[in-house]
């Protein structure tokens, strides 16, 4: 039996509002297992832990994600430490730096990204990484602030198979979705090729990133089959073989038993 495990959606996002159970049934349907639910504001926080809550399949991650990072001070700071408390809140996250909009200078959002990774350490749970347009800079903080310690898994991963080898040495996770179907993928498919099995995750980012079966459509966790039908093609294995190392990476990383 396949047992997939979406290690990074949205279900917290408005866009699920009006048929939410209906999505849920349908990742069940496609043999989804697991779902972590990721926060990006101290809101989707709490809805992610309200649908961890509810849901027994469901986890969630609080952070705020680097558009935001001007909403993060010491009270949005300490509500993410109490959400973190939570059992079923198994990561900081998504943060990270985000060069590609820029919606949050520079500099607040490096400060904002430090601060997590120190919230992380403190309540000793793993961090989810945004990295857009900001490869560099996003490994430089993450070995300065020696965020190792705690776990790194880089959701979306859209640097090249030679940052992939790199963070993978330091013991960092990798994380493929829905752009790795994409005709014109280049990277994306380097990379599913290189990671070895035991460091690669599978995800949708839903309600975005929907793989080309469904591009442009909005996304949901029953299409993390497609991404890892992919990746099987590409490194010639069999769609359980991906499903089964992929959760139980997921599970291993993020303790849930």
């Amino acid at each position: 039996m396949i047992e997939l495990f979406d290690s990074h959606a949205h279900l917290n996002n408005e866009k699920f509002i009006d048929d939410l159970d209906e999505v849920i049934l349908r990742a069940a349907t496609n043999q989804v297992s697991f779902i972590l639910n990721v926060g990006w504001d101290i809101e989707s926080s709490k809805k992610a832990v309200e649908l961890a809550e509810k849901y027994p399949n469901q986890y969630a991650a609080v952070g705020i994600h680097p558009h935001d990072a001007e909403d993060y001070g010491e009270m949005e700071e300490r509500i993410l430490e109490h959400l973190a408390a939570n059992k079923k809140v198994v990561a900081i996250g998504e943060t990270g730096l985000d060069y590609y909009r820029n919606l949050s200078p520079k500099e607040v959002q490096r400060d904002a990204f430090k601060r997590q990774i120190a919230l992380a350490k403190r309540v000793k749970k793993p961090l989810i990484i945004h990295d857009r347009d900001a490869h560099q800079e996003v490994m430089e903080i993450l070995k300065e602030e020696k965020a190792s310690e705690v776990g790194i898994v880089l959701h979306c991963f859209s640097g090249s198979s030679q940052m992939a080898l790199e963070c993978i040495k330091m013991g960092w996770f990798i994380s493929l979705a829905g752009p790795v179907t994409y005709p014109n993928a280049v990277k994306p498919v380097q990379v599913a090729e290189v990671v070895p099995i035991d460091k690669l995750f599978i995800e949708t980012d839903c309600p975005y990133l929907g793989p080309q079966s469904v591009r442009g459509k909005r996304n949901e966790p029953a299409n993390v089959k497609h991404v890892a039908e992919k990746i099987a093609q590409v490194r010639k294995k069999t769609i359980e073989e991906i499903a089964y190392h992929t959760t139980e990476n997921a599970k291993k990383f993020f303790k849930i038993s």
